[in-house]
């Protein structure tokens, strides 16, 4: 395909020289440095490209030139060049327009000029804008192959499990992709290594769904309707921890467990983090993150969790994937993480940082459904297959309002169905005033989902007014809810305290008369400490945690503070 394009546009010759220059020179071996001296030339430079299907990776403008400034510039580049990270080169004087920007066009970026020294001012942000285009515009699709049916709750699982575990894989619908049924000719005299299905995944052929998905991974054997164990495992993913005992086993890998293992690797203790599915948690289904300190455009909760996987690696912790943990079991001054499917963790520590997962819907017909066109959660590669379609959304928080602007990229229609009056006590006004103005987004309050059609797929639902009780069938192959906060931990047995949903009760509220007799020791409880001694929580699993990415990491910090004093009683 021919390296990818950086554009720089100045209509100043000795500035537009010089940037030119200095990408060039930083650049040069890997993209195709192009200089432009104003907006139409820049115009005529993008649609060349187009029309050549040659990428642009990024466009560096500056903002005051004469007759098209950077702003104007960069908003109708978005038309020849979609995926393309956009810079604004402004002066101070220009920093509330570069700003409203970031709103307006959705500006990645602005710097003030001069830029000198480019390796300090200049480079680390191009280098942090080039590292995102690449992870969403890969070089390939990737040599995994997966073959399944799109209504099928399995091919969901396992296309979910590569995404948010950045693996690129192609994707083949047996209904629409003739190369599909090639695939699973070839596959069919193959033993598979995963999954129970075996040599009756060529039954695809037949057009059955028994064995799928069919996942291809090179130089290793066709997986069937493989668990995400075996596909974490064929993918050489870490799934076993490489060390007798630790000194921190944090369970769970979503913010508040990967702040824990940096703050903890960081300060020179040995760290694990076991996760259930994929590092991030429910923040790292995100399409964005906007309301994050330091990231004034925001980022995907992809894109943090990628960044916060490798500054765990850096320090050194270790991170086990695809492994859920059925219990703890204390062992004098140890404590061991029981694994699914056998195995264990021991650590001198534990931090329990499983986050929550969206409530079920109790609605007819939404229990068969699911996984065939009823979703709990999203991830922002979830949008571009409901293309040009109707999807529903259910949900009034945070979370809802970004999935429903992501998807309203894609969509037809949108319809975000609100079980109050409105949004404002429960999402931020920032969102609120984007849904609004989103021409393709309906806002139903008072509303709930009642039912669910459908026979091999969701095909209607009905909504319900919940005070006429007046029912409206719409017609939608998909529907995803972001309702409430459940922490599932049953997991943690009897000697762990819970309130009566199951959040996880820490520190002082240990003291509290609903939790007396729980705390066994004469000492008082560390901050996030359980009524376990040396097993501590942290993020939105613990009671009265503000449920916020930011809150979450804090939390994950403080509770490596505690730990280091809690090592030191002994």
């Amino acid at each position: 395909m021919g390296k990818p394009t950086i554009l720089t546009v100045d209509d100043d010759l000795e500035v537009s020289a010089a940037i030119g220059r200095d990408l060039r020179d930083q650049y040069g071996g890997e993209y195709r440095v192009v200089v432009a001296t104003s907006g139409e030339q820049a115009l005529t430079v993008l649609t060349r490209l187009a029309l050549r299907e040659q990428r642009v990776a990024l466009i560096v403008a500056d903002q005051r030139m004469p007759g098209m400034t950077g702003i104007a510039l960069l908003e109708q580049a978005r038309h020849h060049a979609p995926g393309a990270k956009s810079l604004l080169l402004t002066a101070y004087a220009d920093t509330d327009v570069a700003i409203k920007a970031i709103n307006d066009i959705g500006l990645d970026y602005y710097l003030l000029k001069p830029w000198d020294p480019p390796r300090e001012r200049l480079f680390p942000i191009v280098d942090d804008l080039l590292t995102d285009w690449r992870r969403a515009n890969p070089d390939e699709t990737g040599d995994v192959r997966v073959v399944g049916h799109r209504w099928s709750s399995g091919s969901h699982e396992v296309k979910t499990f590569l995404a948010r575990n950045h693996v690129p894989y192609r994707w083949y619908d047996i209904e629409r992709d003739a190369e599909a049924q090639r695939l699973l000719d070839l596959a069919g005299g193959a033993a598979g290594a995963g999954g129970a299905a075996g040599a009756a995944g060529a039954a695809g052929a037949a057009g059955a769904t028994e064995g799928l998905p069919l996942v291809l991974v090179p130089d290793g054997d066709p997986l069937r309707a493989p668990s995400t164990l075996d596909l974490a495992r064929s993918l050489r993913l870490r799934t076993d921890a490489h060390q007798p005992l630790y000194d921190v086993c944090i369970i769970g890998g979503g913010p508040a467990g990967l702040a824990a293992a940096v703050y903890a690797a960081s300060e020179g203790l040995s760290a694990v983090i076991v996760e259930r599915e994929a590092p991030g948690g429910q923040a790292g289904q995100s399409a964005a993150i906007e309301n994050y300190l330091g990231f004034p455009k925001g980022l995907t909760g992809s894109d943090l969790a990628h960044r916060a996987v490798a500054q765990v690696s850096r320090f050194g912790a270790e991170m086990v994937l695809a492994r859920g943990v059925a219990g703890i079991e204390t062992r004098g001054p140890v404590h061991a993480a029981l694994l699914d499917g056998g195995g264990e963790i021991e650590a001198q520590a534990v931090i329990v940082a499983t986050g929550v997962s969206y409530r079920r819907l109790d609605a007819p017909g939404l229990a068969e459904l699911t996984g065939r066109g009823v979703y709990y959660g999203a991830t922002a590669s979830d949008a571009p297959q409901c293309q040009g379609e109707d999807v529903v959304i259910v949900g009034a928080a945070n979370s809802a309002g970004q999935a429903a602007l992501n998807f309203a990229r894609y969509a037809s229609r949108v319809v975000l169905v609100v079980r109050g009056p409105s949004l404002e006590a429960t999402m931020s006004s920032y969102l609120i005033a984007r849904i609004v103005s989103a021409p393709n987004i309906e806002v139903r309050v008072r509303s709930e989902v009642v039912a669910a059609q459908g026979d091999t797929h969701l095909e209607s639902l009905t909504i319900a007014d919940r005070v006429s009780g007046a029912e409206d069938k719409l017609a939608s192959n998909w529907l995803f809810v972001f309702i409430g906060a459940s922490p599932r931990t049953d997991w943690l047995g009897e000697a762990v305290a819970r309130d009566g949903q199951g959040f996880v009760v820490t520190g002082q509220d240990l003291m509290a008369p609903a939790f007396a007799g729980r705390w066994p020791h004469a000492r008082a409880p560390f901050a996030l400490e359980t009524s376990l001694p040396g097993v501590f929580a942290a993020g939105d699993v613990r009671l009265e945690s503000m449920k916020r990415v930011a809150s979450a990491v804090g939390d994950g910090a403080m509770a490596i503070n505690v730990i280091h004093r809690y090592l030191g009683l002994g």
